[in-house]
């Protein structure tokens, strides 16, 4: 199935495996890379030597195209661009808009920039500044989100910019592709369906908590980093909703120090990147340090398998999902489906 993502990024299918943090690592990569989609690397929870390592692994294990995501409000963002095109990657994702200098160098270096965005306004300005393509996540999708429904969001965006759109958000077959491309998209991006796949590395017993989930099990709240977070409705987010300022503000200190360890980043590169989070929003300080439980309370569940201290950042989507197939089966799985959906709408009434 050719579109304008696949000629773009030379994958054979116009899907991507998003770049989801601690489970976004080089088997997961390598896996939907070679099952033909653009598999994208987390690279947030990682050391710049570590993401280095990882970049070379995937190299190991597939010769198919491939991505890293990228947070453009990183203190160490431009240390992780030079890795990224020293490494020959093919693409470079972004979860915030990065500039329009940091776009300009990976171009330059023929790396194919890709920024997420949420907002019309925001692909609009991505595109001015010369970004490859857009991925535009509705609503539906899990981590940080929006309020817009993808399919109200998706053909406004398709509209206003003259790039290939990524949909994100809702999406697990091939029936959903095909809705995707029928809205004007050149693909889609599925996080919570490449987490629920047999080469995923998160641990079983969360991914049973997902695939028990109802779709009203999925929730979104600010009580983790005082930003609207879509996950698993569980006993720690109703803990973390009811507890007063004092007790969050103590657990993200806490959090704080044990991602500085793990991450290699210094306090101070820490403060640079809580107050460029911090810039152009409506958070206070403190909930900018709250911003720290993020990656420690993913890490405690995606990697440490702990359902009753992590939070498991999820789509609406997981509450339709009932099965672990590889990254091959899924893949082969939502194109033939395709195939038949389109065939389908061909025939005669």
């Amino acid at each position: 199935m050719e579109t304008a993502l696949t000629r773009l990024t030379g994958v054979r299918y116009p899907v991507v495996q998003t770049g989801m943090g601690w489970v976004a690592g080089p088997r997961l990569v390598s896996a939907a890379a070679n099952a033909g989609a653009l598999g994208i690397l987390a690279s947030a929870t990682m050391s710049p030597d570590g993401l280095r390592a990882a970049v070379r692994e995937v190299r190991a294990r597939t010769d198919a195209p491939f991505g890293v995501n990228l947070r453009a409000d990183a203190a160490d963002a431009r240390e992780r661009v030079r890795i990224v095109i020293d490494e020959g990657v093919r693409v470079a994702s972004f979860a915030l808009a990065p500039s329009g200098d940091l776009i300009a160098e990976l171009k330059d270096a023929g790396v194919v920039v890709i920024p997420s965005v949420g907002a019309r306004r925001h692909a609009e300005k991505v595109a001015a500044w010369g970004a490859d393509a857009v991925l535009v996540q509705g609503g539906e999708g899990g981590g940080h989100t929006g309020d817009v429904a993808t399919t109200v969001l998706l053909p406004q965006v398709v509209d206003a910019v003259d790039v290939p759109v990524i949909a994100a958000g809702g999406f697990r077959d091939g029936r959903g592709l095909v809705a995707a491309l029928a809205l004007g998209a050149a693909g889609v991006a599925m996080g919570t369906r490449f987490l629920l796949t047999s080469d995923s590395t998160v641990p079983d017993a969360v991914k049973a908590r997902y695939l028990a989930a109802t779709v009203r099990d999925v929730t979104v709240t600010r009580a983790v980093d005082g930003l609207p977070h879509r996950m698993l409705r569980t006993d720690l987010v109703d803990s973390l909703e009811r507890h007063g300022r004092a007790r969050t503000l103590a657990r993200a200190v806490r959090h704080a120090a044990a991602f500085r360890r793990l991450s290699g980043l210094s306090w101070r590169s820490m403060l640079r990147d809580g107050w460029a989070m911090r810039h152009g929003r409506e958070l206070t300080w403190s909930q900018v340090l709250m911003a720290a439980n993020t990656p420690m309370l993913l890490r405690a569940s995606m990697v440490d398998g702990r359902t009753d201290l992590g939070v498991m950042a999820s789509g609406q989507v997981a509450g339709a999902i009932d099965d672990l197939p590889s990254c091959a089966e899924l893949l082969d799985r939502m194109m033939t489906e395709a195939a038949e959906v389109v065939a389908g709408l061909r025939r005669e009434p």
